[in-house]
């Protein structure tokens, strides 16, 4: 069985895949956000516990508006396009970010869509929309303080703070188009992460390459800081807590 049990990818290069076809920049997302479907079909159809998909970060707001305008209106498409699919195949569905500055419209369509599939048991998807991963550490932190104010922050505390903790830590992080950055995408999430950078830009991404890599990267000798790759990240983490205290006992006999 493989070890990879959640997904993150940053899907990259709708706009320069547009400008190579001497077309407009929206026309490349347009195009992309039909391969959103066959990926998430894909994830789905092997098992998958988790993906998360990043669709607009918190620096996009710096693009020009008019592709801005096109990426609201492209989720917005895909909540009605496919409502009944993702209720159908037991999808656990969440968009994770700021979305109070979304339209109004699609804000209402994403709590409907989270509504509606909150007792599903199967893929757990989300898409990161209006989302940095610094911003998301300071909400939790922000959010512990304020709560606890005279109690230390644990990394539980922190994980169980976090936009979607349910989902867990992520095994494998893909960015199609060539780049290789994680560009503030789930920096807690990934401490451990395999990496994964591809060329193919995302309009041209297709289900039987997001298998190949999932394969491939599946093969990987994961570690976790331990010698064995053996041990799951919790053992090796207990194990190197175990060490630390009887190192520490020893230095101060």
């Amino acid at each position: 069985m493989s070890s990879i049990k959640h997904v993150a990818i940053i899907m990259d290069g709708n706009g320069r895949w547009a400008n190579k076809r001497f077309r407009p920049r929206i026309w490349g997302h347009v195009r992309g956000s039909g391969v959103v479907s066959d990926i998430v079909k894909a994830a789905d159809e092997i098992g998958l516990k988790a993906l998360t998909m990043y669709a607009f970060s918190t620096e996009n707001w710096s693009r020009p508006i008019e592709e801005v305008s096109t990426l609201f209106k492209l989720l917005k498409k895909f909540l009605i396009k496919e409502k009944q699919r993702i209720i159908s195949n037991n999808i656990k569905f969440k968009v994770i970010g700021e979305i109070q500055n979304l339209p109004y419209e699609t804000v209402s369509l994403i709590k409907e869509m989270e509504s509606l599939t909150q007792e599903a048991t199967g893929l757990q998807l989300t898409f990161a929309f209006n989302y940095g991963g610094r911003a998301e550490i300071l909400r939790a932190v922000n959010s512990f303080q304020m709560s606890q104010p005279n109690r230390l922050m644990t990394e539980s505390d922190l994980n169980n703070l976090m936009y979607r903790p349910e989902t867990g830590d992520v095994d494998l992080m893909i960015r199609t188009g060539g780049e290789q950055r994680i560009s503030n995408f789930l920096l807690w999430q990934m401490a451990y992460a395999e990496l994964y950078f591809t060329p193919t830009k995302w309009p041209d991404f297709s289900q039987s390459e997001f298998k190949k890599i999932i394969e491939h990267v599946s093969c990987r000798e994961r570690r976790f800081g331990n010698v064995c790759s053996q041990d799951a990240l919790e053992q090796s983490i207990e194990k190197a807590e175990n060490n630390k205290t009887a190192f520490v006992k020893g230095v101060n006999l």
